[in-house]
C-alpha cells in the first residue's frame, strides 16, 4: 500500500498550483469543474509520484483552526540537503511568504524550517542525512 493523494480545501486552487509548480518542481494538471456542486479541483504531480488535490466548492468556509489540533498538520518536503533548505526557505521569504519556523536541527535528526503556503497551509522544507 502507499498513500495515492493528499487533498486540500482552498480559497484559490490555481494560486496553489502555482506556489507548488514554482517552489517545489509540481506539475499542475488541468481542472477539472462541477458546475452543479460548484467543485473545483487539480491535481499537482510531483516526481517521486506524490500527488496533491487541490479543491475548492462554493460552501466550503474557512475555518480558524488552531496551529495544534487533530488531523493533518503539515506537509513536508524533502530538499535534498541542509543548504537547499536554507536556499528555499530564503526564497520563499523574499518572495514575501511567511517563515513560520527558522531553519533547526530536530530532535528526531531533521534539518527543517517551516513556511506557510498561500492559503496558510503548514510546509515543513526538510533534509535528513540517510544512515
Amino acid at each position: 500500500m502507499r498513500i495515492d493523494h493528499v487533498a486540500l480545501w482552498s480559497r484559490e486552487i490555481d494560486a496553489l498550483c502555482e506556489f507548488y509548480e514554482s517552489y517545489f518542481g509540481g506539475n499542475a494538471g488541468p481542472k477539472y469543474e462541477n458546475r452543479a456542486r460548484g467543485f473545483k479541483s487539480r491535481f499537482v504531480t510531483f516526481a517521486d509520484g506524490g500527488v496533491l488535490e487541490l479543491m475548492s466548492r462554493s460552501d466550503v468556509k474557512e475555518s480558524a483552526m488552531p496551529r495544534t489540533h487533530l488531523g493533518l498538520t503539515h506537509l513536508a518536503f524533502d530538499c535534498g540537503s541542509r543548504e537547499q533548505v536554507d536556499a528555499l526557505t530564503e526564497r520563499l521569504r523574499a518572495d514575501g511568504y511567511p517563515v513560520l519556523g527558522e531553519p533547526r536541527m530536530t530532535g528526531d535528526g531533521y534539518y527543517e524550517s517551516v513556511v506557510g503556503d498561500p492559503d496558510g497551509n503548514l510546509v515543513e522544507l526538510v533534509y535528513k542525512q540517510k544512515s
